[in-house]
């Protein structure tokens, strides 16, 4: 039977014929779940929430709760949207949306998000994106495709996080961490390229190649220019690399600095 006679389901909530309520769960109102989602006994979603197809949401997490923000009065426009094929572990607690930022909490396909991971209001995450347990966002944070963070990874309020970047177990990170970087340390820094990730999927030996010199264009042979010099210097040397000047346009694109490596320190 898709809705457990136990479960507690709003008259407003929009259910597939196909998705699965398991026993003690509870859909609030002006929830819409699709076709091949599951949800695990005792989860709570609330709205306004939209999940896709083909989810996975394991007991007791919370999705679609009020934004944790001083500001935010009941009322207000606030929304999360859920793509396909997630898995979402248990105690996970994703918000919604402030007016702050277009309302809305996002979350693509294709993403694990481990056991006690936190999403604040006005997250962005891209797809293929790995949580580890008890990893955290601040509010308005987004998550570029394909990054990495280890448990109790922390992640402060507009950082943004590259795609194809790895974060190492209980790294504290307040500035952005550019495409295709590793980042380890309690207070991190930038440790080198990802090459075993870009590896895995299927990224060229020239394009990682191409990544390492950008890598210490930026990080290790400065030799006191400027970020705007090293990113002028990429520009002009490897305009034919999408890759490098992806790394380019990241790095331009930052609304709080990016993180330092060891040289800097």
């Amino acid at each position: 039977m898709p809705i457990n006679s136990s479960a507690i389901v709003h008259e407003s909530a929009k259910i597939h014929k196909d998705a699965v309520i398991s026993a003690y769960a509870l859909v609030g109102a002006n929830v819409e779940i699709g076709p091949g989602t599951v949800i695990e006994s005792h989860a709570v979603i609330e709205g306004p929430t939209k999940i896709g197809r083909n989810n996975h949401i394991y007991s007791f997490a919370s999705i679609g709760g009020d934004p944790q923000d001083i500001t935010y009065q009941e009322g207000q426009e606030s929304n999360l949207v859920i793509g396909d094929d997630n898995l979402i572990r248990e105690f996970c607690t994703i918000n919604r949306g402030t007016e702050k930022e277009n309302s809305l909490t996002r979350i693509g396909s294709n993403n694990m998000l481990m056991s006690y991971v936190h999403i604040a209001h006005d997250c962005q995450l891209g797809n293929h994106i790995i949580m580890s347990n008890n990893a955290s966002l601040a509010g308005h944070v987004r998550i570029s495709d394909w990054a990495i963070l280890g448990g109790f990874a922390l992640v402060k309020q507009f950082c943004n996080i590259g795609r194809h970047t790895y974060a190492g177990m209980g790294c504290q990170i307040n500035k952005d961490i550019p495409d295709y970087m590793v980042a380890s340390g309690i207070h991190p820094k930038i440790r080198s390229i990802n090459s075993v990730g870009m590896k895995r999927r299927g990224f060229s030996a020239s394009s990682i190649s191409s990544i390492k010199r950008a890598f210490k264009v930026v990080y290790r042979d400065s030799q006191g220019r400027l970020l705007d010099q090293a990113l002028s210097k990429l520009e002009a040397s490897e305009s034919d690399n999408p890759e490098v000047m992806q790394f380019v346009k990241c790095i331009r694109n930052s609304r709080v600095g990016i993180m330092r490596g060891p040289a800097d320190e």
